[in-house]
Order: C-alpha cells, then structure tokens, then sequence
C-alpha cells in the first residue's frame, strides 16, 4: 500500500552516519515526533538528477525552508549510511539536510515507494518524491510520474509550506 496525506509514517529504523563514522539507528517516531519535516526520497546517491538536481536544490533552498517553520530537511534513500553521508558532504548538506540511510529498503517499501531497477542493476529502489510530515503524519505528498523531476523539488516544497 502506497501512503498517502493523512497517514502516519511507519514504524521503521533508519540511519545516519555518526561523527565517529560508524552508522547509527535513527527509529521514525523518534525522528518525526513533535516535529515539521521535509522528507524527500531519491533513486539513489550519486545518481544523476539526484546529484544534479535534488539534492543541491535542498541544500541550496533550506534556510528560506526552515525559515517558514520546517524544523528540519531529510533526504532518505536505499543506500547505506557510509555512501549517504560521503554523497551529503560532497553536496554541501551538513547543517542543511539530514542524510537518511535506508540500506535495507525497508522503509520504502513500508510506504510503498519501491521500485524494482534490477534491470538496471540498481536492484529495490526509492521512488522520487517529497513530503511535509507534521509530528510523523504526512501533510502533504508529492509523487514524481516515472522518469520526470519537478514537483518533489526543493522550489515546489518552498512553494507549499
């Protein structure tokens, strides 16, 4: 089941990098409570709209964010936490966007954004898309069609919050 604008966020445990380099446990309703959240999934670090486009529009656009009340901008994507956090730092995201590894897929798929690139040689990854959590119910949802990029950009969710 896909989730929708309504529906709280699962239960699942993500991860960040820690300072001393070591991945560390970051459970959803720990990071979601009793805040106002811009999460947005990527297709994969390093990948290219995600490099060129995602990402650096967060980074770019995340004070005039977090100035209409976002307390904070995550990026979340079915890699492990070493490569999200090399892929934040390459990017500038350190203090603008908290990187989130799903390493597993787990949470991506418990909200149905998984996709299947085995084809490619990607194997299970993210749907790109974007969404304003409130204290982990998801506000507002916005799913990009197959291969487009615009409407989970940093510049659209400035526009909505």
């Amino acid at each position: 089941m896909t989730i929708k604008e309504g529906d709280m966020l699962p239960a699942e445990t993500l991860r960040i990098l820690g300072d001393d380099g070591s991945p560390k446990p970051v459970p959803t309703q720990e990071f979601f409570a009793g805040k106002k959240v811009i999460l947005f999934g990527v297709p994969g670090a390093f990948t290219r709209t995600c490099s060129a486009k995602h990402l650096p529009g967060f980074v770019q656009h995340a004070n005039d964010i977090k100035a209409k009340g976002i307390d904070e901008i995550a990026c979340v994507a079915v890699n492990d936490a070493a490569v999200m956090g090399a892929w934040g730092v390459a990017h500038g995201a350190p203090g603008n966007v908290i990187m989130l590894a799903d390493g597993n897929g787990d949470f991506t798929i418990a909200i149905g954004m998984d996709v299947d690139r085995r084809s490619n040689g990607m194997g299970v990854r993210s749907r790109r898309y974007a969404m304003l959590v409130e204290n982990g119910v998801v506000r507002k949802l916005n799913v990009e069609p197959e291969g487009s990029y615009g409407i989970s950009s940093a510049e659209t969710m400035l526009e909505q919050v």
